[in-house]
């Protein structure tokens, strides 16, 4: 799923065109708002959920995280706090690339103990 390969024009979105980006349904939107303190959602006076860029952003790592790679709900808010720094959205690449860095470093600490021996 590549929904910010999709051209994202407006400013705003509403609950419902996100939860047609995701094909999810919007009470699983509102619930991981609660869940994820990463989801800042701006409301309108009426009280209806505006979701910017960023927002979609996030929601897409959630998505990615719990959908695709079986984080539970706490795994998921771990990783993002892991990942989480400077209070921008965390991108999809920036998870991956961070993945690959800490294997990285496993797979060069297990060396290093094979060398010493």
């Amino acid at each position: 799923m590549q929904i910010l390969n999709q051209k994202l024009t407006k400013l705003y979105y509403s609950i419902g065109e996100v939860a047609e980006m995701f094909n999810v349904n919007a009470s699983l939107i509102r619930f991981w708002e609660k869940e994820f303190s990463i989801l800042k959602l701006k409301k309108n006076k009426k009280g209806n959920r505006m979701f910017m860029v960023k927002d979609i952003q996030n929601l897409e790592l959630i998505y990615d995280l719990v959908k695709h790679k079986g984080f539970t709900l706490e795994g998921a808010n771990k990783r993002i706090s892991e990942l989480h720094k400077g209070g921008g959205p965390v991108k999809k690449n920036e998870s991956i690339n961070n993945e690959v860095v800490f294997k990285l470093k496993a797979i060069k600490s297990k060396l290093l103990l094979l060398d010493s021996k």
